[in-house]
């Protein structure tokens, strides 16, 4: 008798789990790594949707896009989160996004009004160093292609990351590009396929500088007690990110995709951001920005270009670093 209420037992918990909606999220390696910040997001998330929140990681953010334009309207994804503004125009040519019909007001640098997309989080690029070891820091592109610095820098074809360096020098530089990029080709260490290869190399030594973010010594500063990283400060400016996500228009589960969405911009999710994505948040939560925030640089001009230009730029773009680089 105990067999036959053991096996009923066992088929109403296989049952219970297959109503369970399962939300399938697409997106980038660090999101989803355990200490990003997609452990804490699921949980939250979790306990308000009687859902199931799976994350997959695809790589970079580049990636990411790649891999869904291979999937087409057969992707399983029912959320794509981790495209930002360089990507959003290839994004929605695509035709795969549904419109999100939501408009949150967000505490961003620039106006937003995408009706596909919608911001999770921003940040600045920039190049990270160690205090202790670099005492000639570049205080712009050019002096950073003229110094001997040796740096790390991640494929624009792959990474969200390289594709921003890409429109920040093209920003700065216009026709004068690529001889930026042949006189930065002897700092080049290597191009790595995403960023937490290329900062794992700056972080054992491999390069004394790493393309990362004017928020990345906050990590080092909140969670390591470590104030010995900084951002260099570059007189051209810096080449803003804006992260986005948006939902799927062949989602098998469009309300809960909505629901997702709106949770993401709500205090509970953006109050994860700064200490496991190490971004600013869309929309400041109610308790601020963590205390060493504070102590990160303020770039001297915002630099980023609409999405339909860093579309039509990215091609050219693309194929005079591939040029300069391979001389």
């Amino acid at each position: 008798m105990k067999y036959l209420t053991l096996a009923a037992g066992l088929l109403m918990a296989g049952g219970a789990m297959a109503d369970t909606p399962v939300l399938t999220v697409y997106t980038y390696d660090s999101f989803v790594s355990e200490w990003g910040p997609g452990p804490a997001v699921e949980k939250a998330f979790e306990a308000t949707c009687d859902c199931d929140l799976q994350f997959v990681g695809t790589g970079d953010g580049a990636a990411l896009l790649a891999r869904l334009k291979l999937e087409g309207a057969r992707t399983k994804a029912d959320v794509v989160l981790g495209l930002d503004t360089n990507l959003t125009a290839d994004a929605a040519a695509t035709g795969l996004f549904a419109p999100h019909g939501q408009a949150p007001k967000f505490d961003l640098p620039v106006a937003w009004n995408d009706p596909l997309f919608l911001p999770y989080d921003w940040g600045y690029f920039a190049f990270v160093y160690d205090k202790t070891k670099m005492k000639t820091v570049p205080g712009s592109l050019a002096e950073l292609a003229a110094s001997d610095a040796k740096i790390v820098i991640e494929d624009p074809r792959s990474s969200t990351p390289g594709l921003g360096l890409l429109m920040w020098v093209k920003m700065v530089k216009g026709d004068g590009a690529k001889a930026l990029w042949t006189d930065l080709a002897d700092n080049i260490v290597t191009v790595t396929k995403g960023w937490s290869e290329a900062y794992g190399m700056f972080l054992g030594g491999e390069a004394d500088m790493v393309l990362s973010y004017t928020t990345s010594p906050a990590y080092h500063l909140i969670a390591e007690k470590d104030d010995s990283k900084a951002a260099a400060a570059f007189s051209d400016g810096h080449y803003m990110q804006i992260e986005v996500a948006g939902k799927i228009a062949s989602s098998k589960h469009p309300e809960l995709a909505d629901k997702f969405l709106s949770f993401m911009e709500s205090d509970a999710f953006q109050s994860i951001i700064p200490t496991t994505n190490w971004m600013y948040p869309a929309i400041t939560p109610a308790g601020g920005l963590p205390k060493g925030f504070e102590t990160l640089i303020t770039p001297a001009k915002s630099l980023i270009l609409p999405a339909d230009e860093a579309a039509k730029l990215r091609d050219p773009a693309l194929a005079e670093w591939l040029s300069a680089l391979s001389k």
